[in-house]
């Protein structure tokens, strides 16, 4: 389990001209235990994306105590990333594929401040953050979201089953939260992208009903910026033992 800051990052899976945090973390990982590692993340997460809570897999054998192997990795790693547990799982475990929900939030705030600017969407004009949630509950009522996935992206469905999708004000930070099974390429910040364009008048809430019918992303809103974007759990059902 690790977390880490996405702003120097291009997104989370290896590529061939980029920086990652994947790239990162199985330097560290292959230079620390002597062997080649392959880590399979719980998911992907795009360029600038955070991660508050995120969660991989690997197959090695590890003779030398956890809490040396952590220290020592995390001495290791760059700041902007940090490793808080390891833990033996059974040789079938999956951290994609037996993971049952995925949370994300995403920040905004409405005064200018330089402390949460860099990992906050500023948005100055005012919103009705009542109309957002209430655009938010019809999320729930349906399955198909392609009106929100990035165009030309393979994926066999579109379906996703989202549980929870709520607007919280903590403080000086606007704060989206929202559970699903799985989430589309880019899924989260375009509904973001809606649910604003409810808040400030440009749609009413009934308009979210026909944009998701439609099953086109240029009848939805804008995604917003990358950086207000946070991973925070990733939930696996409990192993018999």
């Amino acid at each position: 389990m690790f977390s880490y800051s996405g702003k120097q990052y291009h997104g989370w899976q290896i590529q061939p001209n980029a920086i990652t945090v994947e790239e990162v973390l199985e330097e560290a990982f292959s230079t620390l235990l002597g062997e080649k590692i392959d880590l399979i993340g719980a998911g992907r997460t795009d360029a600038g994306v955070h991660a508050k809570q995120m969660v991989a897999h690997f197959d090695a054998v590890i003779s030398r105590d956890i809490e040396d192997l952590l220290y020592r990795l995390n001495s290791f790693l760059p700041a902007d990333i940090a490793v808080q547990n390891i833990y033996k799982v059974a040789d079938d475990a999956h951290a994609r594929f037996d993971a049952h929900s995925r949370t994300y939030e995403y920040w905004l705030v409405q005064e200018k401040n330089p402390f949460l600017i860099p990992f906050a969407h500023y948005v100055k004009y005012p919103l009705d953050i009542e109309k957002m949630n209430q655009a938010a509950e019809l999320l729930l009522t349906y399955k198909d979201f392609e009106c929100f996935s990035k165009s030309n992206t393979d994926v066999n469905t579109y379906l996703c089953s989202i549980s929870h999708a709520r607007w919280v004000l903590n403080k000086d930070v606007l704060v989206f939260t929202i559970t699903a099974d799985r989430f589309l390429r880019n899924m989260v910040r375009a509904i973001v992208g809606t649910l604003l364009d409810v808040g400030l008048g440009k749609i009413e809430i009934e308009a979210v009903k026909t944009i998701i019918k439609s099953k086109n992303r240029s009848n939805a809103g804008p995604s917003v910026p990358a950086k207000g974007l946070y991973l925070t759990q990733v939930s696996y059902p409990k192993r018999s033992k």
